[in-house]
């Protein structure tokens, strides 16, 4: 037992019940050694009527014996098994034996007439026994059942082409006996061709993909750069015009203080001359009020002359101090420049904000519609599949339905859309309105809540020869644009934006919406009598 993992040395400390090492080993009364549980089960499940006999020789037992651990044994087998090599063993993507207990051992042969696979102690039944002599033993294979033929039970060993499927030599016979068939292996061969094929194709569309990964990462990294880049560089011009603007603050500080101490000077002069004019006229008056107190006739006539004399020259130059009016070019300057600074500032940030997509970048979110019968007004006819609607004043063999509108001349398109979509329609006549609305939106009578753009639950753009303008909610906004025969609409549903185009040889924006949508939207059409509406193919 040097080794621990020859044959015979595991074979004498084997049960022969259950073939595997001992577990949990017991001795009967006449010396054999069996697995408890193997001992115990092969008791239970016969009536021995208070007899009970060993598997091996047959020596008879009464009563039933009592069965304890064989410690000694127990340890024996437990060095055993360790000293078994470790590849003995079934690991990960081995296939593993059916039969062995606790640890399993890697198998040696599966049994097509079983459908189980065995390691070498347990596959010698099938070698020895007279009863495994028919079965078909092939090297260890895992999945058995799906090398089996569901009908007869056979291994599958030739294919049918004709079907395309594995068959047995019984379905050779009877249900593919006129078929295509060939070997298993002849069109393993074939398709092993194929998969090179494929594979080389695979491998260069890999090739290709990670190419077009690492340019991808490249560009974004690139984007990344000259976004960084061109943050870096705004706030280092909007720091620089903050500067100037503190600059030119202090300037017109400046000046206002200048202006002001020029102006509070000039009047604190006039001040001082004032109150010695007024001190001086104060004391004249009250010798006037003396001298006219005086009983002295000589005195009063000598000095009334010249009391009386009129002062000095009195003329002093006008004084105007208004705060509210001195410095009111100072204030009207600086409100005009900061109007005129947030006009540029809005009309710059819009030119970059504002950066529309080319039409082939729109066409790639592009969704097939169809318009809804159900929706039409009974006035409007549906043809081409359903992706032209013409207003033809003639009443269409529609049938009742609650969705139809029934005074409005509009017709929704059966998909509601919630993701990112784009389509384009094309119209002829008097005028049309071009919209989105949601599901519930009325249906019956002429109110304003049916009508597309005239409501809460609508977007809509009013195209006639001459003009376009958009309608939201009962409002109004006049596009100025000349006006195009070809509309496309762009939704961007969880972004809430909504963009019509005008399309002809170029691509130009009529009008965007921001807003939050809340259900998906359902594009629909008011369409003038005498006009048409066909939805184009992208």
């Amino acid at each position: 037992m040097a080794e621990g993992g020859g044959l015979l040395d595991r074979d004498q400390f084997s049960c022969s019940i259950c073939l595997d090492l001992l577990k949990d080993p017991v001795t009967t009364p006449c010396g054999h050694s069996y697995c408890m549980g193997c001992i115990k089960g092969c008791w239970d499940q016969d009536d021995h009527t208070g007899v009970y006999s060993c598997p091996q020789c047959s020596e008879t037992f009464t009563p039933r014996p009592v069965l304890n651990k064989n410690t000694m044994l127990a340890e024996v087998v437990e060095r055993l098994q360790a000293a078994l090599p470790a590849h003995c063993y079934a690991g990960p993507g081995d296939v593993a034996c059916d039969v062995c207990t606790g640890r399993k051992r890697k198998a040696f042969k599966s049994c097509l007439v079983c459908l189980a696979s065995y390691c070498e102690t347990h596959i010698q039944p099938h070698y020895e026994s007279p009863a495994f002599k028919k079965h078909e033993l092939v090297k260890a294979t895992g999945n058995l059942k799906e090398k089996i033929c569901s009908h007869h039970g056979k291994p599958l060993e030739v294919y049918c082409r004709t079907d395309q499927q594995c068959i047995c030599m019984l379905c050779v016979m009877y249900e593919h006996r006129v078929h295509d068939r060939v070997s298993a292996a002849a069109e393993r061969n074939k398709k092993q061709k194929q998969l090179g094929v494929t594979q080389s194709k695979f491998q260069q569309r890999i090739q290709e993909r990670e190419k077009e990964l690492q340019d991808l990462r490249q560009a974004v990294q690139s984007l990344k750069c000259s976004a960084q880049a061109a943050v870096e560089d705004s706030e280092r011009i909007f720091t620089e015009m903050i500067r100037s603007i503190e600059r030119r603050c202090s300037e017109v500080k400046e000046l206002i203080r200048d202006q002001e101490m020029a102006e509070v000077n000039r009047a604190e002069g006039l001040l001082g001359r004032l109150e010695q004019e007024i001190a001086e006229l104060r004391r004249r008056d009250a010798e006037l009020k003396q001298l006219s107190h005086t009983q002295d006739h000589i005195h009063f006539l000598q000095s009334c002359q010249s009391l009386c004399a009129p002062p000095g020259p009195g003329v002093l130059p006008s004084i105007i101090v208004s705060p509210h009016v001195s410095f009111e070019a100072f204030r009207k300057s600086v409100s005009e420049l900061k109007e005129r600074l947030e006009g540029i500032c809005r009309e710059e940030l819009n030119k970059v904000s504002q950066t529309e997509p080319k039409r082939g970048e729109l066409c790639q979110y592009s969704c097939g519609l169809t318009l809804d019968p159900n929706t039409a007004h009974e006035e409007l006819r549906l043809s081409e599949g359903n992706r032209v609607v013409t207003s033809v004043g003639e009443i269409q063999s529609y049938p009742d339905h609650p969705e139809r509108f029934d005074y409005c001349f509009q017709v929704l398109c059966r998909e509601g859309l919630s993701g990112c979509c784009y389509w384009e329609a094309e119209w002829r006549g008097d005028g049309v309105l071009i919209a989105v609305a949601y599901k519930d939106i009325s249906r019956k009578g002429e109110g304003d809540d049916c009508i597309l753009g005239c409501n809460d639950k609508s977007w809509s753009l009013l195209g006639t020869p001459s003009s376009y303008s958009f309608l939201h909610n009962n409002g109004r906004t006049a596009i100025p644009a000349p006006s195009s025969s070809r509309i496309g609409v762009y939704l961007d549903h969880r972004a809430g934006t909504l963009s019509f185009y005008s399309i002809s040889d170029t691509m130009t924006l009529l009008h965007r919406v921001q807003t939050t949508f809340t259900q998906p939207l359902y594009p629909g059409f008011w369409v003038f009598y005498g006009s048409s509406v066909k939805l184009c193919d992208m």
